[in-house]
């Protein structure tokens, strides 16, 4: 049941609000989001739903056209949509998680102001404990040398809890997460992975194109037919979403103890 003073209307400007929104069971309050959510949340299509401009991109009008209690944004921000954000004259709480400690955080803070704290330590608690599962089991593996982007040109490494999750499966991560670094760097460091998860993409980076263009055909992970891309959503959405993409790496990283995934694709051939 929702407090008297919990938000009743919500604009949610990113995916992962909307996906913490689902999973705390408030999804209902959500009276405006982003067509990027419809990715993570196509639940919202089922209600009468408006599909608004982004964090990046947000719009005051379609903001004050809601009617919001609540508008819920997270980074990547313009300066410009953060004025047309506070313009609106609505509630704003702003998202910039960089760990999976921030994530949880997040979700905790969504929880409170939702009047759902016991369901908000249910959904951590849940992460928690799909991380720390797939932690015991690779403990004692090999670890892989790997490199994962979040976005192809320029190339730029995956977030700081991206590199959490590498490391929970069993991995090595190369780079400094969410840094800028240069094909001939990553070639370097003769990874034995590669998983390319590019913002906004889905599950459509071109694999074989980028190995050819950044002349990474002799790279171990080329040879070894182990380049992937996951489903942009699993990776780059600090959420409770980001178990698929803990699945996914541990499929990618340990295939030989982990079953194909949801979300991953691996590369077809190198020419």
């Amino acid at each position: 049941m929702l407090s008297p003073y919990a938000p009743r209307r919500i604009v949610s400007l990113q995916p992962s609000a909307t996906a913490i929104l689902r999973d705390l069971g408030r999804l209902s309050s959500v009276v405006a989001c982003t067509k990027y959510c419809v990715d993570v949340c196509p639940e919202v299509l089922q209600s009468n739903i408006a599909i608004i401009a982004d964090s990046w991109t947000a719009q005051s009008s379609q903001i004050t056209d809601a009617h919001p209690d609540l508008v819920i944004a997270a980074v990547p921000y313009q300066e410009k949509a953060v004025g047309e954000i506070l313009k609106s004259g609505s509630r704003f709480l702003g998202l910039a998680p960089k760990s999976l400690a921030d994530i949880y955080g997040d979700i905790a803070a969504i929880a409170g102001i939702m009047n759902a704290r016991d369901a908000g330590e249910r959904v951590i608690s849940k992460m928690q404990d799909e991380i720390e599962s797939v932690r015991r089991q690779t403990e004692n593996f090999p670890k892989p040398l790997v490199f994962c982007e979040e976005w192809g040109k320029p190339l730029i490494a995956s977030q700081h809890w991206v590199a959490e999750l590498v490391h929970a499966v069993g991995g090595e991560f190369i780079g400094t997460p969410g840094a800028q670094i240069s094909a001939e760097e990553v070639a370097s460091e003769s990874p034995d992975v590669l998983i390319a998860a590019w913002c906004g993409a889905g599950d459509r980076v071109p694999l074989e194109k980028i190995v050819q263009t950044r002349a990474w055909e002799k790279i171990p992970a080329a040879k070894n037919h182990r380049v992937f891309c996951i489903r942009d959503e699993y990776l780059n959405t600090p959420a409770p979403t980001l178990v698929k993409g803990l699945h996914a790496l541990a499929a990618a990283i340990h295939p030989e103890c982990f079953p194909h995934a949801e979300g991953l694709r691996c590369i077809e051939q190198i020419q």
